[in-house]
């Protein structure tokens, strides 16, 4: 039976994941103002090592970012326990793909790994961590 729960929440997880970045990738890329209400008022977003703290910070951050298009090739989720979050729904994903900004025709895949917490019925980002995935030099 216990099994059985777990199961369910992965499943959960992966669906809730699913809608969750069909949602952001779509606003971050067309409606990028309205981007902040996705996340709590104290979220955290780690942007290429900038870290931003704050939804009316991380607004200002990404409305100063070039136009974009994502195009998400893997995606996953697991639940994260609520004995670990104040027994609050909590699920991290894990998605990576392409972007491309405006005026700069080349793909670069990236990386971006959410933590979103559900708050009175809407999940919200507590902790978002993007990372463009360009070769390290040495």
């Amino acid at each position: 039976m216990a099994s059985e729960v777990a199961l369910k929440n992965v499943d959960n997880a992966c669906e809730t994941a699913e809608e969750f970045t069909r949602v952001f990738y779509k606003q971050v890329d067309n409606s990028r103002h309205l981007t902040s209400k996705l996340y709590l008022d104290t979220g955290l977003l780690v942007w290429n090592g900038n870290g931003i703290n704050g939804n009316d910070k991380i607004q200002k951050f990404l409305m100063d970012l070039p136009a974009s298009n994502h195009v998400l090739k893997t995606l996953d989720a697991q639940p994260i326990s609520e004995n670990l979050v104040a027994n609050k729904l909590t699920y991290l994903i894990q998605a990576c793909g392409d972007v491309t900004y405006q005026n700069d025709d080349v793909k670069k895949p990236f990386q971006q790994t959410f933590l979103i917490v559900a708050v009175e019925g809407k999940w919200k980002i507590a902790s978002d961590c993007f990372r463009l995935q360009v070769p390290h030099s040495n």
